[in-house]
């Protein structure tokens, strides 16, 4: 072979070279991207300097946050004991069925309705609900009244009495009221402004009890 042979196919090769590497030394979009360190390979980060006088910033700690809760924090120990003599009770289930009654009992009496006050109240509450309707009748005056909403109910104390449980509940609600008189004439109230309402009702209900209700026992103005 001679030399300008050798030379050429030295040229050729070379050139060859240069080619492979131009297309290996790129990134052509496909291949692995690189495994980022794990977690103890990662630098600390730096510490934070401290002029002379200042202390460090206090670790954030977030309020627990409450809102969502069904009674208040008063109340715990005695839902504690409530429920160590009745596994079956809920407190949410209880809630909705208090907002419920307080409902059905505010709406039961505006109406006159008997009936429904003698299912949801005890011997006492209906009595003193009876006695009101029966004195609005002998006056000739109804009541010509609206639940607006409940804004808030919570489970404010929870008593134990030998086999009997009272539970208490707080609403605020919003309601328009207005009386009639026996012509139909509007004497107090309104039925465009609803007035904010702040009671504290009582349920009582037998341990142990085959009936799951729960009837009205105590009923107040908070």
């Amino acid at each position: 072979m001679t030399a300008f042979s050798i030379v050429l196919l030295a040229m050729i090769a070379a050139f060859l070279g240069m080619r492979l590497y131009s297309v290996l030394g790129k990134r052509t979009g496909h291949e692995q991207e690189p495994v980022p360190p794990r977690r103890d390979e990662r630098a600390a980060p730096a510490p934070v300097r401290l002029e002379e006088g200042e202390t460090p910033p206090a670790a954030s700690t977030a309020a627990a946050d409450t809102s969502g809760l069904v009674y208040e924090p008063a109340a715990e120990a005695g839902l504690r004991q409530l429920l160590a003599t009745d596994r079956s009770f809920d407190a949410g289930r209880f809630m909705e069925g208090a907002e419920a009654a307080y409902r059905m009992i505010l709406e039961a009496y505006w109406a006159g309705d008997r009936d429904t006050l003698r299912d949801l109240c005890d011997d006492d509450s209906y009595e003193a609900f009876a006695d009101a309707i029966t004195a609005r009748e002998a006056r000739g005056e109804t009541l010509d009244n609206r639940l607006v909403r409940i804004d808030s109910a919570k489970i404010t104390e929870v008593e134990m009495n030998r086999n009997e449980a009272r539970v208490t509940v707080h609403y605020h609600a919003d309601i328009s009221a207005v009386t009639r008189d026996s012509e139909g004439r509007m004497i107090a109230g309104s039925m465009s402004d609803a007035s904010q309402t702040d009671d504290r009702w009582t349920f009582r209900r037998a341990i142990g009890s085959s009936d799951p209700n729960w009837l009205l026992d105590e009923a107040e103005a908070a």
